[in-house]
């Protein structure tokens, strides 16, 4: 079973404008690199020079920060559903 990935509303221009997209990472660096594949161009708004998310955007898995987790080596497991969140800034 894939895992899905919630593409926010700002990114969907690069997917064809799908909203979910399944993927079949083992983690959340191979997810991004799964994303960049299908979708060149996402990677690079969604992590640095270094490869690490950016600073302006979050990830979770089932609702949990991957700045929590392990980050990039975050583990993948069936059904799980990733969601990207870019921050809004404002006041």
């Amino acid at each position: 079973m894939p895992k899905k990935v919630r593409i926010p509303t700002p990114l969907r221009k690069l997917t064809n404008n799908e909203e979910l997209v399944e993927i079949n990472a083992a983690t959340i660096g191979e997810a991004l690199v799964e994303l960049q594949t299908r979708f060149p161009g996402i990677q690079e708004r969604l992590v640095d020079e270094k490869g690490e998310v950016r600073r302006f955007v979050n990830v979770y898995v089932n609702e949990e920060d991957i700045r929590f987790l392990k980050n990039r080596e975050t583990p993948l497991k069936d059904g799980d559903e990733i969601s990207i969140i870019p921050a809004i800034a404002g006041g």
